[in-house]
Parts: structure tokens; C-alpha cells; sequence
């Protein structure tokens, strides 16, 4: 356990660092405690983002949402060749992005990263989630689970995956339109990898509540129905009625029950349609919890 540092003078335990002499004095009595301190900061000030681009001399940091996690290099342009020498680095230029995705494994692994990059942005999902596909797809081309499949749908059921996990709810409707892949074939790829990459039915298990405020955003409902509706579903959860539903159904009927309850009716349409769910399956749902949890709902 390191010891708090104390003033031999005053014995205060307040001071103040000092950057440009490189010294630590004590705010009390001024006496310096320490000095000839090593900056470890860059030599040069800047004053503008673009300012710190220009003079930094390092890269970005390594990302795993680039085939080569950033580490490889890029010949930069130099408007001010020109002739020979212009031709010449562009040739350069070309046979280094050439060089970067220089097997079969590389440009699978480029193409699918854009196109991840393509369906987290129109879902407008958070960079963790996006991280997180990532790391899944790279585990799946590393167990060679990709063989036999396509790109498009093994990426997107990385994204619903990933979803699952850190509880951001998508739906696999939802993805399978951005990914212009077919809703089945997502799902057979998802059940696949989450089978052999040890994603067991407890760490994907998303709650049908994760879903409530998203739908009723949509829905501009108030949060007093939202509160509603979770009451609803947590009580359905507790007498075992959402097991085997599909929870956008069940948060679907939910909100169109407490919609009604505190006077901010949506249709059965209206609320299907935001969840991507039948109004069949609406109203089954609907039936299902006003029976079974006893509700008494205002005749309109």
C-alpha cells in the first residue's frame, strides 16, 4: 500500500505541479517537494484539433474494427508533385493498399468490417456494440466457422449477437433490412456461431423490458405508460407467461395495454408496426395477459 505523500515543512498533504519548471511544491508553504520531474507529454504545444493532427507523429490506436487493427501503413498525397515523381507515388500509393489485403483471408476480413460498419451505423448502434461484432466475427473466421456461409449473413448475426450480449435491443427484423439478407438465413447463421462460440442461452437472454423504451419512442408514448407497460411484463415474467414468446410481441401488446390504461391510446397498427410484428400476434398477446394477469381495460 504506497504512503501519502507529506510536507516535511508543514506536513500539509495539498500540492500543486508545476509543468513548465517540472516541480511539485506544497501549497501551503511553498516548499518543493520534487523536481526535475521528466514530462512525458509531446515537446510541442497546440491549440486546435487540426493543429494536434498535423504535428503529432503517431498513428491512430489499434482498433479491431480494421482488417489490419491499424498497424499497417499509408503513403500519404503530396499536392505539391508534380510530373514524374506525381505518377510515381501513385503507382506507390496503389501497390500499398494492394499489398494490405494481399490473400483471400484479408479481403474477406476488409470486406466484412465494412459491411459491419455499414448496418451498426444505419442502426445507429454504439461503438462497444460495434467492437464487440467485430471481435465475434474474428473468432468465427479464426474457429473457421465462415466456410459454406456468406459473408453478409455471418456479419449481421455477429451484430444481433453482440446486441444480445450488452442488452441493446435490435430486433433480427430490424437487421435482417439493413443487412439485405433473409430473416432465416441470419437466424440459422446466429444459432450456428452462438453454438460454437459458447454464447449459451443465459449470456444472450435479452429481457422483452429492454425493449420497452425503444418501441415507445417510436410510439411517442409517455413515461408513465412505459412504467405501465414494464409492470405489466415484469408480472407476466414472474407467473412464466414470456417463456417461448417472441419479446417484441409480448412489449408490443404491453404498451398497447397501458397505452390504453392511461389514456394515450395507440392503435393495434400503429404498435405492431413499430415492433414488426403481426397485429395477430398482437392481439393473441393482448388476450393472453388481460386474461391471465386479470386486467381490467376501459372499453373505448
Amino acid at each position: 500500500m504506497s504512503k501519502q505523500r507529506v510536507c516535511p515543512v508543514c506536513g500539509s498533504t495539498e500540492f500543486i505541479y508545476d509543468p513548465e519548471r517540472g516541480e511539485i511544491v506544497c501549497a501551503r508553504c511553498g516548499y518543493v517537494i520534487e523536481e526535475n520531474i521528466i514530462d512525458m507529454g509531446p515537446e510541442w504545444r497546440a491549440f486546435d484539433a487540426s493543429q494536434r493532427e498535423r504535428r503529432s507523429r503517431t498513428g491512430a490506436p489499434e482498433s479491431i474494427l480494421l482488417h489490419d487493427k491499424g498497424l499497417s501503413t499509408d503513403i500519404g498525397i503530396d499536392r505539391s508533385l508534380t510530373g514524374l515523381m506525381r505518377e510515381k507515388m501513385y503507382r506507390l500509393r496503389k501497390w500499398q493498399s494492394r499489398l494490405r489485403v494481399s490473400d483471400a483471408a484479408e479481403r474477406n476480413l476488409a470486406f466484412a468490417l465494412s459491411e459491419l460498419d455499414r448496418i451498426t451505423a444505419q442502426l445507429k448502434l454504439p461503438k462497444h456494440v460495434e467492437e464487440e461484432a467485430a471481435r465475434l466475427y474474428r473468432e468465427a473466421v479464426r474457429k473457421g466457422l465462415i466456410r459454406g456461409r456468406s459473408i453478409e449473413s455471418v456479419i449481421a448475426a455477429c451484430v444481433y449477437a453482440a446486441c444480445r450480449l450488452l442488452k441493446v435491443p435490435r430486433t433480427l427484423d430490424e437487421i435482417s433490412d439493413i443487412a439485405r439478407v433473409e430473416k432465416k438465413e441470419i437466424g440459422r447463421s446466429y444459432r450456428f456461431i452462438a453454438r460454437n462460440l459458447n454464447l449459451t442461452p443465459k449470456k444472450l437472454f435479452v429481457k422483452p423490458t429492454d425493449y420497452v423504451n425503444k418501441f415507445a419512442d417510436e410510439l411517442g408514448l409517455s413515461e408513465k405508460v412505459r412504467r405501465r407497460a414494464i409492470e405489466i411484463l415484469e408480472e407476466a415474467y414472474r407467473r412464466g407467461l414470456t417463456s417461448g414468446k417472441s419479446p417484441a410481441g409480448l412489449v408490443a401488446a404491453a404498451l398497447y395495454i397501458a397505452s390504453l390504461l392511461e389514456g394515450e391510446k395507440r392503435t393495434q397498427r400503429e404498435v405492431a408496426e413499430v415492433a414488426r410484428v403481426t397485429e395477430v400476434t398482437v392481439r393473441n398477446r393482448y388476450k393472453e395477459l388481460v386474461e391471465k394477469l386479470g386486467i381490467k381495460v376501459p372499453v373505448t
